[in-house]
C-alpha cells in the first residue's frame, strides 16, 4: 500500500526542483522516453529512510557539475508502481531497485546506480560517481 501523499510529497519535489520530470503513470514514461534523445538521467526515487535519504542529496550534488544530461526524469516507487515498472524496463540486464538512478545515451545503459551501490555510503561519494558518469557521457 503506498505511502499517503502527503508524506512523499516533499520527497517528489526534490528532484522535481532540479528539473526532473515527475513521470506517474506507463504512459507518460513511454511517451516521454519515445521523445528523449541524446542523455537521460533516470532517477527512482524511494521513501526508503536506509538508502533514500542520501540519494536525493547526492543528485543534488553531483548536478552541481558542468556536464549535465539533456533530459531528467523520475518515477517514485512504490507510489506510481505502473511508471514505476514501466521506466525500469528501460534499465535492460538490471533488476528492480530503489532508489536508483540510470543515465541513458541514445536509449542505451551506459552508466546504473543501484540501490546496494547507495546503502551506507555517504551523499559526496554518491555524488562523485554520478558526477563522474555525467562528465563522461554528457
Amino acid at each position: 500500500m503506498p505511502y499517503p501523499e502527503m508524506m512523499v510529497a516533499p520527497m517528489r519535489q526534490d528532484l522535481v526542483r532540479l528539473g526532473f520530470q515527475e513521470l506517474r503513470t506507463a504512459e507518460q514514461v513511454d511517451q516521454a522516453m519515445d521523445a528523449m534523445d541524446g542523455t537521460v538521467l533516470l532517477a527512482v526515487n524511494s521513501v526508503c529512510g536506509c538508502a533514500a535519504g542520501v540519494f536525493r542529496p547526492a543528485i543534488m550534488k553531483a548536478l552541481d557539475g558542468v556536464r549535465q544530461p539533456d533530459h531528467k526524469v523520475t518515477v517514485f516507487a512504490g507510489q506510481d508502481t505502473d511508471a514505476t515498472s514501466q521506466a525500469r524496463k528501460q534499465f535492460v540486464g538490471y533488476p528492480p531497485s530503489s532508489p536508483s538512478v540510470g543515465l541513458l545515451k541514445d536509449g542505451d545503459v551506459v552508466f546504473m546506480m543501484e540501490r546496494f551501490q547507495i546503502e551506507g555510503r555517504s551523499a559526496e561519494d554518491i555524488a562523485s560517481d554520478l558526477a563522474a558518469a555525467l562528465d563522461e557521457h554528457c
